[in-house]
C-alpha cells in the first residue's frame, strides 16, 4: 500500500458537505467512488480517505487535503489525471503527492485558512449568488475592521460554536483575521490552528451586525467573555465560505514526489 495526499477544490453547491452522510451526496463519497473505479475494486469494497477538515453543506474549497492508501504504486501526475477524468465537473484535484506513513491530513496540519465572501449589492447577482452571501445593507467596513481584531490570539470560542458540536475543548488560536472591500464584495479572511463547527459563519454573521450598526464595535470582545452561543449573531449561510489552504510544517505538494497543476 502506498500513501498519497491530494489537494482538492470543489463547488459545494450540490453536496451535503465534505464528509459522507446518509442524506445526500458528499465530496468524500465522490472521491472514494473514483478511487474504487481506478483500483477496479468490487462494489462492496472501497478505499477509505481522511480529509483535513469538514465543510458544511454548500461550502466550497480551494485547498482541501485528502489522504489515502492506494493498493498500487502510481505516479502523482498519473493519479491526478486519473481522478480528474472520473470525478464530476464540480470537483477537481489540483495537486497530488506520495507521502510518508506518518503524514496525517488532519492531525499533521498546523494551520487552516478560510475565506468568506459577502455580496453587498442591492440585489443578488445571478452569477455569484451560489458563491457569496447576499447582504444588501449599508455596512461600515471600518467598524468591522476594528471589531475583527478582538478575535486574534488564543480564546475560548464557545459563543461562536454551534451547540451541536461534539468537541469539548473550544479553545482555538487565530493567527490572522481581516476584512477588506473589493467592490461589491466584503472579503473576510481567517487563519488559525483550527476552527469549530459553524465558527466562521457565526463570526461573519456577528461582524455584519456590527457593520450594520446593530451591535457595538467591541461586541466580539464581550462575546468571548460571556461564552454563550445565544448571545452571538446569526449563522451566516454557507454559500459564501471557502476552505482556502491547509498548512503543514513541510508542504507535501512541494517536494520531488509531488505534482501540482
Amino acid at each position: 500500500m502506498q500513501s498519497y495526499a491530494i489537494r482538492v477544490e470543489y463547488d459545494g453547491t450540490n453536496y451535503v458537505g465534505y464528509q459522507v452522510q446518509p442524506n445526500g451526496p458528499s465530496i468524500q463519497s465522490q472521491i472514494e467512488k473514483a478511487l474504487q473505479l481506478m483500483a477496479k475494486l468490487p462494489k462492496d469494497q472501497f478505499i477509505p480517505t481522511i480529509g483535513s477538515g469538514r465543510t458544511d453543506s454548500g461550502v466550497h474549497a480551494k485547498g482541501q487535503v485528502v489522504q489515502f492508501d492506494y493498493p498500487a504504486e502510481i505516479r502523482p501526475e498519473n493519479l491526478l489525471r486519473a481522478l480528474n477524468s472520473i470525478l464530476p465537473d464540480d470537483i477537481r484535484v489540483n495537486a497530488a503527492a506520495l507521502v510518508a506513513e506518518d503524514f496525517h491530513a488532519r492531525y499533521s496540519a498546523i494551520s487552516k485558512t478560510y475565506r468568506f465572501v459577502v455580496n453587498n449589492e442591492r440585489f443578488p447577482d445571478p452569477f455569484t449568488r451560489l458563491y457569496s452571501l447576499h447582504h444588501p445593507y449599508r455596512c461600515d467596513i471600518e467598524r468591522m475592521q476594528e471589531a475583527i481584531e478582538f478575535i486574534v490570539g488564543t480564546h475560548d470560542f464557545t459563543s461562536f460554536c454551534s451547540t451541536k458540536t461534539d468537541k469539548t475543548n473550544l479553545v482555538r488560536t487565530i493567527y490572522e483575521a481581516s476584512v477588506t472591500y473589493d467592490a461589491p464584495h466584503f472579503i473576510f479572511e481567517f487563519k488559525g490552528n483550527g476552527f469549530l463547527y459553524n465558527m466562521i459563519r457565526i463570526l461573519v454573521g456577528t461582524l455584519l451586525q456590527i457593520g450594520d450598526g446593530l451591535k457595538p464595535v467591541d461586541e466580539l470582545e464581550r462575546l468571548l467573555k460571556v461564552m454563550d452561543r445565544n448571545e452571538a449573531g446569526p449563522t451566516a449561510n454557507g454559500n459564501g465560505l471557502y476552505m482556502m489552504e491547509v498548512g503543514y510544517s513541510e508542504d507535501p505538494f512541494s517536494g520531488p514526489d509531488a505534482y501540482t497543476l
